[in-house]
Protein backbone atom coordinates (compact mmCIF):
# COMPACT_ATOMS: atom_id res chain seq x y z
CA UNK A 1 0.00 0.00 0.00
CA UNK A 2 1.47 3.34 -1.08
CA UNK A 3 1.79 5.70 1.87
CA UNK A 4 -0.13 8.97 1.55
CA UNK A 5 1.42 12.40 2.06
CA UNK A 6 -0.25 13.43 5.32
CA UNK A 7 0.35 10.05 6.92
CA UNK A 8 4.00 10.24 5.84
CA UNK A 9 4.44 13.68 7.42
CA UNK A 10 2.76 12.55 10.65
CA UNK A 11 5.07 9.55 10.80
CA UNK A 12 8.11 11.80 10.36
CA UNK A 13 6.97 14.22 13.11
CA UNK A 14 6.32 11.36 15.54
CA UNK A 15 9.73 9.81 14.86
CA UNK A 16 11.51 13.17 15.26
CA UNK A 17 9.77 13.75 18.60
CA UNK A 18 10.64 10.23 19.73
CA UNK A 19 14.32 10.65 18.81
CA UNK A 20 14.34 14.02 20.58
CA UNK A 21 12.87 12.46 23.71
CA UNK A 22 15.51 9.74 23.74
CA UNK A 23 18.46 11.99 22.82
CA UNK A 24 17.87 15.20 24.78
CA UNK A 25 17.89 15.51 28.55
CA UNK A 26 18.15 11.78 29.35
CA UNK A 27 14.61 11.16 28.19
CA UNK A 28 13.15 13.58 30.75
CA UNK A 29 13.43 17.08 29.29
CA UNK A 30 11.26 16.51 26.21
CA UNK A 31 8.80 14.53 28.29
CA UNK A 32 8.34 17.35 30.83
CA UNK A 33 7.91 19.90 28.05
CA UNK A 34 5.60 18.03 25.72
CA UNK A 35 3.74 15.25 27.57
CA UNK A 36 0.25 16.18 28.78
CA UNK A 37 0.06 16.62 32.55
CA UNK A 38 -3.02 16.95 34.72
CA UNK A 39 -3.96 20.67 34.61
CA UNK A 40 -3.59 21.08 38.39
CA UNK A 41 0.02 19.90 38.16
CA UNK A 42 2.69 22.62 37.99
CA UNK A 43 4.22 20.87 34.97
CA UNK A 44 1.07 21.42 32.87
CA UNK A 45 1.39 23.81 29.92
CA UNK A 46 -1.35 24.64 27.36
CA UNK A 47 0.68 23.48 24.35
CA UNK A 48 0.82 19.96 25.80
CA UNK A 49 -2.78 19.45 24.64
CA UNK A 50 -1.35 19.20 21.11
CA UNK A 51 2.27 18.12 21.60
CA UNK A 52 1.46 14.98 23.61
CA UNK A 53 -0.13 13.50 20.46
CA UNK A 54 3.35 13.26 18.92
CA UNK A 55 5.11 11.82 21.97
CA UNK A 56 5.59 8.15 22.88
CA UNK A 57 6.73 6.30 25.96
CA UNK A 58 8.92 3.65 24.37
CA UNK A 59 9.91 1.84 21.19
CA UNK A 60 7.04 -0.66 21.31
CA UNK A 61 4.57 2.17 21.89
CA UNK A 62 5.62 4.20 18.86
CA UNK A 63 6.08 1.10 16.68
CA UNK A 64 2.54 -0.13 17.29
CA UNK A 65 0.97 3.32 16.85
CA UNK A 66 2.89 4.15 13.69
CA UNK A 67 2.04 0.76 12.18
CA UNK A 68 -1.65 1.45 12.87
CA UNK A 69 -1.33 4.97 11.46
CA UNK A 70 0.20 3.62 8.26
CA UNK A 71 -2.30 0.79 7.91
CA UNK A 72 -5.56 2.63 8.62
CA UNK A 73 -4.51 6.23 8.07
CA UNK A 74 -3.39 5.60 4.51
CA UNK A 75 -6.72 3.99 3.63
CA UNK A 76 -8.74 6.78 5.27
CA UNK A 77 -6.70 9.56 3.64
CA UNK A 78 -7.10 7.90 0.24
CA UNK A 79 -10.88 7.84 0.71
CA UNK A 80 -11.40 11.24 2.37
CA UNK A 81 -8.50 13.36 1.16
CA UNK A 82 -5.77 14.98 3.23
CA UNK A 83 -7.78 17.87 4.73
CA UNK A 84 -10.62 15.75 6.11
CA UNK A 85 -8.21 13.06 7.24
CA UNK A 86 -6.13 15.58 9.21
CA UNK A 87 -9.29 17.16 10.63
CA UNK A 88 -10.41 13.80 12.02
CA UNK A 89 -6.90 12.98 13.27
CA UNK A 90 -6.44 16.19 15.29
CA UNK A 91 -10.09 16.32 16.42
CA UNK A 92 -9.87 12.75 17.69
CA UNK A 93 -6.72 13.67 19.63
CA UNK A 94 -8.57 16.59 21.24
CA UNK A 95 -11.56 14.37 21.96
CA UNK A 96 -9.22 11.93 23.65
CA UNK A 97 -7.90 14.73 25.88
CA UNK A 98 -11.43 15.85 26.74
CA UNK A 99 -12.55 12.36 27.75
CA UNK A 100 -9.43 11.47 29.72
CA UNK A 101 -9.19 14.75 31.62
CA UNK A 102 -12.94 14.71 32.19
CA UNK A 103 -12.60 11.24 33.69
CA UNK A 104 -9.73 12.43 35.89
CA UNK A 105 -11.70 15.45 37.12
CA UNK A 106 -14.76 13.28 37.77
CA UNK A 107 -12.64 11.34 40.26
CA UNK A 108 -10.50 14.25 41.48
CA UNK A 109 -13.06 16.91 42.37
CA UNK A 110 -15.15 15.00 44.96
CA UNK A 111 -12.02 13.87 46.82
CA UNK A 112 -10.56 17.37 46.70
CA UNK A 113 -13.84 18.79 48.06
CA UNK A 114 -13.78 16.25 50.90
CA UNK A 115 -10.26 17.30 51.84
CA UNK A 116 -11.19 21.00 51.77
CA UNK A 117 -14.22 20.21 53.91
CA UNK A 118 -11.99 18.38 56.39
CA UNK A 119 -9.96 21.53 57.02
CA UNK A 120 -7.05 21.31 54.58
CA UNK A 121 -6.29 24.20 52.24
CA UNK A 122 -5.75 23.88 48.49
CA UNK A 123 -2.10 24.86 48.93
CA UNK A 124 -1.58 22.11 51.52
CA UNK A 125 -3.20 19.53 49.25
CA UNK A 126 -1.06 20.53 46.25
CA UNK A 127 2.06 20.56 48.41
CA UNK A 128 1.48 16.99 49.57
CA UNK A 129 0.50 15.72 46.12
CA UNK A 130 3.54 17.26 44.44
CA UNK A 131 6.05 16.16 47.09
CA UNK A 132 4.46 12.82 48.03
CA UNK A 133 4.97 13.78 51.67
CA UNK A 134 2.14 14.15 54.16
CA UNK A 135 2.14 17.11 56.54
CA UNK A 136 1.92 16.37 60.23
CA UNK A 137 -1.46 16.03 61.89
CA UNK A 138 -3.55 14.70 59.01
CA UNK A 139 -6.12 12.01 59.74
CA UNK A 140 -6.28 8.52 58.26
CA UNK A 141 -9.32 9.54 56.19
CA UNK A 142 -7.43 12.52 54.77
CA UNK A 143 -4.43 10.32 54.01
CA UNK A 144 -6.66 7.81 52.17
CA UNK A 145 -8.15 10.58 50.01
CA UNK A 146 -4.67 11.90 49.23
CA UNK A 147 -3.56 8.43 48.18
CA UNK A 148 -6.39 8.31 45.66
CA UNK A 149 -5.63 11.80 44.37
CA UNK A 150 -1.89 11.24 44.00
CA UNK A 151 -1.94 9.16 40.75
CA UNK A 152 -4.41 11.59 39.16
CA UNK A 153 -2.46 14.72 40.07
CA UNK A 154 0.80 13.18 38.83
CA UNK A 155 -0.67 11.54 35.73
CA UNK A 156 0.83 12.28 32.32
CA UNK A 157 -0.34 11.24 28.88
CA UNK A 158 1.60 10.67 25.65
CA UNK A 159 0.87 8.95 22.38
CA UNK A 160 -1.09 9.11 19.14
CA UNK A 161 -3.52 6.41 20.27
CA UNK A 162 -6.49 8.78 20.64
CA UNK A 163 -5.90 10.14 17.13
CA UNK A 164 -5.54 6.65 15.70
CA UNK A 165 -8.71 5.43 17.43
CA UNK A 166 -10.56 8.22 15.63
CA UNK A 167 -9.04 7.15 12.33
CA UNK A 168 -9.92 3.53 13.10
CA UNK A 169 -13.54 4.53 13.73
CA UNK A 170 -13.60 6.43 10.43
CA UNK A 171 -12.13 3.41 8.64
CA UNK A 172 -14.79 1.15 10.16
CA UNK A 173 -17.65 3.41 9.09
CA UNK A 174 -16.39 3.54 5.52
CA UNK A 175 -15.41 -0.13 5.37
CA UNK A 176 -17.80 -1.96 7.76
CA UNK A 177 -17.27 -5.34 6.09
CA UNK A 178 -13.46 -5.17 6.19
CA UNK A 179 -12.00 -7.94 8.36
CA UNK A 180 -9.55 -6.94 11.10
CA UNK A 181 -7.49 -8.92 13.58
CA UNK A 182 -5.69 -8.26 16.85
CA UNK A 183 -2.06 -9.34 17.03
CA UNK A 184 -2.85 -11.36 20.16
CA UNK A 185 -6.12 -12.72 18.76
CA UNK A 186 -5.56 -13.68 15.11
CA UNK A 187 -9.24 -14.20 14.30
CA UNK A 188 -10.71 -12.08 11.47
CA UNK A 189 -13.61 -9.92 12.71
CA UNK A 190 -15.62 -7.47 10.60
CA UNK A 191 -14.83 -3.83 11.34
CA UNK A 192 -18.45 -3.07 12.27
CA UNK A 193 -18.08 -5.51 15.19
CA UNK A 194 -14.35 -5.19 15.87
CA UNK A 195 -14.24 -1.44 16.54
CA UNK A 196 -17.24 -1.25 18.92
CA UNK A 197 -15.76 -4.26 20.71
CA UNK A 198 -12.44 -2.47 21.24
CA UNK A 199 -14.27 0.60 22.60
CA UNK A 200 -16.29 -1.54 25.04
CA UNK A 201 -13.11 -3.25 26.29
CA UNK A 202 -11.48 0.17 26.84
CA UNK A 203 -14.48 1.35 28.88
CA UNK A 204 -14.39 -1.82 30.99
CA UNK A 205 -10.63 -1.38 31.51
CA UNK A 206 -11.07 2.26 32.58
CA UNK A 207 -13.80 1.42 35.10
CA UNK A 208 -12.32 -1.79 36.52
CA UNK A 209 -8.57 -1.41 36.04
CA UNK A 210 -8.56 -4.75 34.21
CA UNK A 211 -6.27 -4.58 31.18
CA UNK A 212 -7.06 -6.83 28.20
CA UNK A 213 -4.61 -6.03 25.40
CA UNK A 214 -2.90 -2.81 26.54
CA UNK A 215 -0.41 -2.00 29.31
CA UNK A 216 -1.99 -1.21 32.67
CA UNK A 217 -0.95 2.46 32.45
CA UNK A 218 -2.94 3.02 29.24
CA UNK A 219 -5.26 6.07 29.16
CA UNK A 220 -8.32 4.01 28.27
CA UNK A 221 -10.80 6.88 28.28
CA UNK A 222 -8.57 8.69 25.78
CA UNK A 223 -9.07 5.74 23.42
CA UNK A 224 -12.83 5.98 23.93
CA UNK A 225 -12.83 9.75 23.38
CA UNK A 226 -10.79 9.47 20.19
CA UNK A 227 -12.97 6.74 18.75
CA UNK A 228 -16.25 8.50 19.56
CA UNK A 229 -14.96 11.77 18.10
CA UNK A 230 -14.04 10.03 14.86
CA UNK A 231 -17.41 8.28 14.81
CA UNK A 232 -19.46 11.43 15.31
CA UNK A 233 -17.51 13.39 12.71
CA UNK A 234 -18.10 10.64 10.16
CA UNK A 235 -21.74 10.33 11.21
CA UNK A 236 -22.23 14.06 10.64
CA UNK A 237 -20.55 13.98 7.25
CA UNK A 238 -22.61 10.99 6.20
CA UNK A 239 -25.83 12.60 7.46
CA UNK A 240 -25.11 15.74 5.43
CA UNK A 241 -23.76 13.88 2.40
CA UNK A 242 -25.85 15.96 0.00
CA UNK A 243 -24.26 19.26 0.95
CA UNK A 244 -20.70 20.66 1.00
CA UNK A 245 -19.73 18.31 3.87
CA UNK A 246 -20.24 15.20 1.72
CA UNK A 247 -17.72 12.49 2.62
CA UNK A 248 -18.45 9.74 0.08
Amino acid sequence: MRITDTVKHLLIINVIMFVGTMAIGNGELFYKWFALYFPKNELFQPWQVITHMFMHGGFAHILFNMFALWMFGTAVEQQLGSKKFLFIYISAGLGAVLFQLGYYYFNYLPLHADLIGSGLTSDQIIQMLSSNKAISGISQAQFNDLQQLFPIYNASMVGASGCIMGILAAFGMMNPEAKLMLIFLPIPIKAKYFIPGIIILDIISALTGQSFFSPSNTAYMAHVGGALTGFFIMWYWRKTQFNKNRWN
